[in-house]
């Protein structure tokens, strides 16, 4: 059980990693029929992945529903909403049930898509608001140094990009936010993409020789 559950797994990334690092850097004919190989068995390994967690998903949801844990109601809209949207992408009244056209031609599927998906989830980023509202309420409360320069340039950028702004403040106003926004926010931006790039090699580097393990699923040991 030691070898499927750590060996093998540790091969595989080690492997991967290495020829996905080495194909980058020799665009030879063969490598790239290998790695159109990998990049097909990927989407592959992707489907059951996906299976898997639509599997877990209702397995969750169908626990709470058989206990009837607080709130359990939501996990009975959770199997409507799938099933609905499963059955309606299946099935259309001109090509009947299993036709592969039936989601390109929209039908129910589209309009339950459009109708119903999307104003969710345009209602739940409209709550989002209230919370970053919230969040830079007690990040601007002027503390500390930094706190202060926080403050002082989010207003500076807010009233440069109203109207409002520039009615008081004078056409001066907007190019100063464009410099901000275009010069040091530009160059902290830069930086943290700089800083985020060089975490990924180093998280890749721990997986592919072994050091990092969580993806396994039985921590870093």
């Amino acid at each position: 059980m030691n070898l499927l559950k750590k060996q093998i797994p540790i091969t595989i990334a080690f492997l991967t990693g290495i020829f996905m690092w080495w194909q980058y850097y020799i665009p030879h004919h063969s490598i790239q029929n290998i790695y159109n190989i990998m990049i097909s068995w990927e989407l592959i390994i992707a489907g059951f992945a996906l299976v898997v967690g639509i599997y877990s998903l209702l397995h969750h949801h169908a626990n709470k529903i058989r206990r009837k844990t607080p709130q359990w109601g939501f996990s009975v809209v959770v199997y409507i909403a799938m099933f609905a949207m499963v059955i309606n992408g299946f099935y259309s009244k001109q090509n009947g049930f299993g036709d592969p056209q039936n989601i390109l031609m929209g039908g129910n599927f589209q309009w339950m898509f459009n109708y119903i998906q999307v104003p969710m989830q345009a209602t739940m980023f409209s709550l989002l608001a209230f919370y970053i509202v919230s969040a830079a309420y007690r990040s601007f409360r002027a503390r500390t140094k930094e706190a202060t320069i926080l403050l002082i340039t989010a207003v500076i950028v807010m009233m440069g990009r109203v109207p409002l702004g520039e009615v008081i403040f004078g056409p001066k106003l907007p190019e100063f936010t464009e410099w901000i926004l275009k010069t040091p926010s530009m160059a902290a931006q830069r930086g943290i993409l700089l800083g985020v790039g060089l975490a990924i090699v180093a998280t890749s580097l721990r997986i592919i020789f072994g050091i990092e393990r969580t993806y396994m699923g039985g921590g870093a040991d």
